[in-house]
């Protein structure tokens, strides 16, 4: 398959050991950075969303309206920041250092007149290093992607982190935790295995001539591959929101994509793909936008 290559993956001489151990904290911490950032900036379109998904009569007109028609409406688009930034941060940070790391382990090198060595990755090993680095940190954060969910619903009316922890456990035992983690791995490895896949080929294809800034071309790959991704798996993530909002209702995400399908019609799966796409295409632009330029900057100071 055609190769191809990312600045923010260049890596260091083996002998640098101490600087290739920076630079991979250094990924951890771009990506925890960047995590926070996209998500408490978005966090009203990831609300609208969860509004829209927890049941085929809302729509994003009423939801919106509904909020703002509320008591404090700004402090209700923002309700569920806290699991939300928790949940985003800490995962954006796994993922981009596990990725990191995969990356590392399945790369070939060359090196460069500098005394640097570029990493080169087939297509496919872009989809399965960001697809595997996606679901084992979707694993790991999964307890509070079930809280941040929950939050966010108008299901539930949570005071706290701890309250809603406890009524989980009380209600669903430690696997409440977890409700549907099945159909978030099934939306999030291919989501982010096309994803890094998508930005790879748009850097390259269409970014790679144009003589503009390194920040544009990043953000402008972002765009794009995050759209195309988030078309292809919406389905998994309206089957993962009535998982986490309805454990009791739906038993798994097969039962769940039937019942759903059965009761309201095969378009419920599509529910809030427009406000979906439009906050994958910001947030992960700007992720991997401010994630790669944290990265160019830290490996220039490493190597300089």
């Amino acid at each position: 398959m055609q190769s191809s290559s990312s600045p923010c993956y260049s890596m260091l001489p083996p002998r640098r050991s101490v600087a290739n151990a920076l630079l991979s904290a250094f990924h951890f911490a771009a990506g925890l950075g960047s995590g926070v950032t996209s998500a408490f900036l978005l966090q009203p379109a990831d609300l609208l969303k969860t509004r829209v998904q927890q049941s085929s009569s809302a729509s994003l007109s009423v939801a919106l309206k509904t909020i703002l028609a509320g008591p404090s409406p700004i402090q209700s688009l923002w309700r569920g920041t806290t699991p939300s930034v928790i949940r985003t941060g800490a995962g954006s940070a796994l993922y981009f250092g596990m990725l990191n790391q995969l990356r590392r382990a399945t790369s070939t090198t060359t090196l460069g007149a500098d005394g640097t060595s570029k990493t080169k990755l087939s297509n496919s090993a872009n989809l399965a290093t960001g697809a595997a680095a996606r679901a084992l940190a979707g694993f790991i954060m999964s307890p509070v992607t079930v809280l941040k969910v929950r939050y966010e619903s108008s299901l539930y009316a949570y005071t706290s982190l701890a309250s809603a922890a406890k009524d989980i456990f009380k209600t669903n035992g430690a696997k409440g935790f977890f409700a549907g983690f099945g159909a978030t791995a099934i939306r999030d490895a291919p989501y982010a295995g096309l994803y890094v896949l998508f930005y790879e080929q748009s850097k390259a294809s269409l970014f790679g001539h144009l003589d503009i800034a390194a920040p544009l071309a990043n953000f402008g790959s972002g765009v794009l591959a995050a759209a195309a991704a988030t078309a292809v798996t919406n389905p998994f993530d309206a089957v993962k929101t009535r998982l986490q909002l309805q454990p009791e209702k739906y038993r798994n995400a097969i039962s769940a994509a039937k019942k759903m399908i059965g009761e309201e019609g095969a378009m419920c799966l599509f529910d809030g793909l427009g406000i979906r796409m439009a906050r994958k295409a910001i947030s992960s632009a700007l992720a991997w936008t401010v994630y790669e330029e944290l990265i160019r900057r830290a490996e220039d100071k490493i190597v300089t």
